[in-house]
């Protein structure tokens, strides 16, 4: 049987359409897929993440910890609330999860980890967390609410609890504040300004139905992936995982080599494809002809395969068909992709294909 998020009997009262995904029982959408990834570009929405996992870092060497962990370096975390994206990776190199984490003390760091990588995350963390006496908290008790868009912000701020307002309106991106129970980063997965608020999963639903009530239109993960893709934000399973390194997928700039001392796991696996040259490259794709790009249709540049597509799908902000993929590094710009037996054109851009409202690619 399906996990459910303490959202999910709130999910079914106001309306939601409910799916299976990755072992939990989430709303793919409130009515309009379409509708709901413009009110996030052009105004507020909100997603349930609870399904996501929230871990509590604690010891007076965490940091030397996740400075050996973490394919990024948290020595660049030097005011507490900020926050730093990173992969965690096998010894070869291989991206066990991408993540987030937050520097709260010099003992506590907080991260938040994917849902369908949450066991095996642990695991590796509990292997590792012990040769530098540092505690593994799994907070199964918060609930997690992303708010996002343009006016996301404004829209929550009255909800937010007193003693903690006027921090949160005041944070910079990629920055968390804190107050009892209640964590707010400005942070997201869709390319637009908002928060992701972490607070006791008991309080949870009374937020969703507050943010409703304050004009935030409820979204499932169908509009998530839209946006996300049109940011050109990875999902980890399908744009990465544990056969590819963060150097094939776009995630080179979350691989911090300096300090050259810093012994991260996987590190000398990078260096090494580094070295070899021609690692493959992760593109965005724009379709030129009608239909709709999706995971694992080929890539070709001539008669030669040279590739695939790691993501794709509808844009509705740019109104095409748009992908991300992983080709080889000398496929070169004259591409097509293999739909249905029938070779159709794509465009090569750099992404994002769409963030803040907007888009930022050519048409």
């Amino acid at each position: 049987m399906d996990k459910k998020t303490v959202l999910n009997e709130t999910h079914r009262d106001m309306g939601a359409r409910m799916v299976p995904f990755g072992g939990w029982d989430m709303p793919v959408n409130y009515g309009s897929q379409i509708e709901e990834h413009h009110a996030v570009r052009r105004d507020a929405g909100m997603f349930d993440v609870c399904h996501m996992t929230v871990v509590d870092l604690r010891g007076a060497r965490v940091r030397a910890f996740l400075q050996h962990l973490l394919a990024n370096d948290v020595g660049k975390l030097t005011t507490p609330g900020k926050a730093l994206y990173s992969c965690m990776l096998r010894p070869d190199g291989g991206v066990i999860d991408d993540l987030i984490v937050y520097f709260l003390s010099d003992e506590w760091f907080r991260m938040v980890v994917n849902a369908a990588t949450t066991e095996k995350d642990l695991a590796w963390l509990g292997e590792h967390a012990a040769a530098f006496d540092v505690a593994v908290d799994a907070r199964f008790d918060v609930g997690m609410v992303a708010v996002q868009g343009p006016n996301a912000r404004a829209k929550a701020e009255a909800l937010l609890p007193q003693d903690v307002r006027a921090a949160a309106m005041a944070l910079k991106p990629f920055s968390a504040a804190y107050a009892g129970d209640w964590f707010i980063g400005r942070t997201g997965y869709t390319g637009e300004d908002g928060f992701e608020i972490m607070l006791p999963e008991a309080d949870t639903p009374a937020l969703w139905r507050a943010l409703a009530a304050a004009g935030v239109q409820p979204c499932g993960l169908g509009a998530r992936d839209t946006l996300r893709l049109e940011a050109g934000m990875n999902l980890y399973g399908s744009d990465m995982d544990e056969s590819v390194t963060p150097l094939a997928s776009g995630l080179s700039w979350t691989v911090a080599f300096e300090p050259a001392e810093r012994d991260f796991i996987g590190r000398s696996a990078l260096e090494k494809q580094k070295a070899a040259g021609s690692v493959a490259r992760f593109v965005g794709l724009v379709l030129e002809d009608k239909g709709v790009l999706r995971g694992h249709q080929k890539i070709y540049a001539g008669e030669r395969e040279v590739g695939e597509i790691t993501s794709g799908g509808f844009s509705p902000t740019l109104e095409r068909s748009i992908a991300m993929a992983r080709i080889s590094a000398d496929a070169g710009d004259e591409l097509t992709v293999d739909i249905r037996g029938k070779r159709l054109a794509v465009r090569r851009v750099k992404m994002p294909f769409a963030r803040n409202g907007k888009a930022c690619i050519d048409l």
